[in-house]
């Protein structure tokens, strides 16, 4: 599976953003995606993730009501929308596919995301 992230940027704080992670190969074997984020010094930490076809959703506190995750398996694409940005929420978003069956991880390289206060 081939993980491509998309649509980062710098926005000031408020703005809005979708960032857009398209996937390719065996996304038939895909369980559940998610978007990660790794600010600078800190460690990865899960943000949103979605399992497949959209039945079940999760997110991060600090996210909740700001952060819509969603998919289009017709797209194999999966999308974060980010509204009422903040400045913490600077990082590199990272996509996630985690495989059924042997539970291999795969990632994205990653899209910047700065905000400006």
């Amino acid at each position: 599976v081939q993980l491509v992230e998309s649509g980062g940027g710098l926005v000031q704080a408020g703005g809005s953003l979708r960032l857009s992670c398209a996937a390719s190969g065996s996304t038939f074997m895909i369980n559940i995606m998610g978007w990660y984020r790794q600010a600078p010094g800190k460690q990865r930490e899960l943000v949103a993730a979605i399992t497949n076809g959209g039945g079940s959703t999760n997110y991060a506190d600090s996210v909740k009501g700001r952060f819509t995750i969603s998919g289009d398996n017709d797209k194999n694409t999966m999308y974060l929308q980010m509204n009422s940005l903040k400045p913490e929420d600077t990082a590199v978003y990272y996509c996630n596919a985690h495989m059924h069956g042997s539970g291999i991880n795969y990632w994205g390289k990653g899209t910047l995301v700065t905000v400006s206060s």
